[in-house]
Formats: C-alpha cells, sequence, structure tokens
C-alpha cells in the first residue's frame, strides 16, 4: 500500500483548544502532519486521509519535550477560522508546507 505524509507548520496568533486536547494551547508554531493512503483499483490517482496529528510542548518538561497527538482535521480548520476571526485582518494564519 502507497502512503504519503504532508507536514506543515500552522501559525496561531491567540490561544485555541482542539477537541480531545484538555489544555488550552498557546499562541505559536505547530507542526501538522497528515498520512494519506493510495486507494487501489481506481482508473485515476486517489489518496484517503488515515491519520492527522498535532506537535506540541509536554508542560513542564522543557522545550525540548514534544508529544504528538492525533486529532481530527475538521476541528483544527474549525480553530484556523476562530483564529482568525480573532485577528484585526481578518485573514487565516498561513500554513507552511514542508
Amino acid at each position: 500500500m502507497h502512503e504519503r505524509t504532508t507536514r506543515k507548520s500552522l501559525v496561531f496568533l491567540h490561544p485555541f483548544s482542539l477537541a480531545g486536547i484538555e489544555e488550552m494551547l498557546e499562541p505559536g508554531t505547530y507542526i501538522v502532519e497528515t498520512v494519506e493512503e493510495m486507494i487501489e483499483g481506481l482508473s485515476f490517482v486517489a489518496y484517503r486521509r488515515i491519520s492527522t496529528t498535532i506537535e506540541m510542548d509536554v508542560n513542564g518538561l522543557g522545550q525540548r519535550a514534544r508529544q504528538v497527538v492525533a486529532i481530527d482535521p475538521v476541528d483544527l480548520q474549525k480553530a484556523q477560522e476562530r483564529d482568525a476571526i480573532k485577528s484585526p485582518s481578518g485573514l487565516l494564519a498561513h500554513g507552511i508546507d514542508r
């Protein structure tokens, strides 16, 4: 089975929350990784998402301690939209492909 992984840096300008994560997340840059698998047997190339994760600091363990948490991409999109509404320009924070 063929898989592809996409990593993006997303910038949040305000504190935000995501379903499944108890604490509010601080403003900053977060790495979001999406893994997709190729759908076999089609006459064209198509992928289905199998996981989306966000990398974040572990509270109380210093800057180098990181954890990866599975998230819902729809919830992430809503958090980005809420962040944009709070921004003076009303623009979505830019995602940077890696």
